[in-house]
């Protein structure tokens, strides 16, 4: 069986089930809890995955734990080191997915294109679209795989950093996009954390996360695009933020692979 590659961003639950015996397939549960204090993810003692599914721990393998800020990503030695672990090989096939249906997973997809891995993609409306459609699932457990091949191709160009956002606020040329929802971008509800301030960085723009979702998967290319058109009809380059969380890897994620 010949290794298998990929050209999109995204694929169904059916092409995954499809596809599900590939050698170099590797699937990754890439659950966090949502940051609310009420979720649908399900309690992790009844937990189920995708079958065959290695978990992903963003929160304390993948991030860097010993700084101020949560989510900090590794250094990419680090990130290397950590992905070989996994089981991870360059040939391989990744599938993201997580249990909120996209929330966590297209964070990872962003990590493994800034480490310069290609050959990755995120499951369109994740594990309830693939509880919906009644494809195998087990009760969680740890699956392992052999030690990794895995490379990684460092592409700076793909973050951001402080400095660059305080250059970038007074730069028309670039375009800032908040993806968490309105009433956060505009303080009028509250954060849910105490220690992150309501608002937004000036001159950003809003685009809630939820906007370029529908029925628990991505709206399709053609309703996407008119929503990036509307709110950047100059097709500036694109900064996206967040809250901290994982919003703005969705909404960067699907912007950077639909033309506008």
């Amino acid at each position: 069986m010949m290794s298998l590659k990929i050209t999109k961003p995204i694929v169904s639950v059916a092409w995954l089930q499809d596809n599900l015996d590939h050698k170099n397939l590797i699937i990754l549960d890439c659950t966090i809890p949502k940051v609310t204090e009420k979720s649908n993810a399900v309690k992790s003692d009844e937990k189920t995955q995708i079958k065959g599914a290695i978990f992903f721990d963003i929160k304390n393998t993948f991030s860097n734990v010993n700084v101020k800020f949560p989510n900090t990503i590794l250094s990419p030695k680090e990130f290397e080191y950590k992905a070989q672990e996994l089981g991870i090989n360059n040939d391989s096939l990744i599938v993201c997915y997580d249990d909120l249906g996209i929330y966590s997973s297209p964070r990872v997809w962003w990590m493994f294109q800034l480490i310069g891995f290609t050959n990755i993609t995120v499951l369109d409306g994740g594990f309830p679209k693939w509880i919906e459609n009644k494809y195998p699932i087990e009760n969680q457990q740890k699956n392992s795989l052999s030690k990794g091949d895995f490379k990684v191709n460092y592409q700076p160009e793909k973050i951001k950093f402080t400095e660059d956002v305080l250059k970038a606020i007074n730069n028309e040329t670039i375009l800032i996009a908040d993806a968490r929802s309105k009433g956060r971008f505009n303080s009028t509800e509250p954060e849910p954390r105490s220690d992150v301030k309501g608002g937004h960085i000036p001159n950003s723009v809003s685009l809630p996360f939820s906007e370029i979702i529908e029925n628990g998967t991505f709206k399709s290319e053609g309703a996407l695009k008119v929503i990036f058109k509307d709110i950047n009809p100059e097709k500036k380059p694109f900064i996206f933020s967040c809250g901290t969380e994982n919003h703005c890897f969705g909404v960067g994620f699907r912007c950077r692979n639909i033309r506008i």
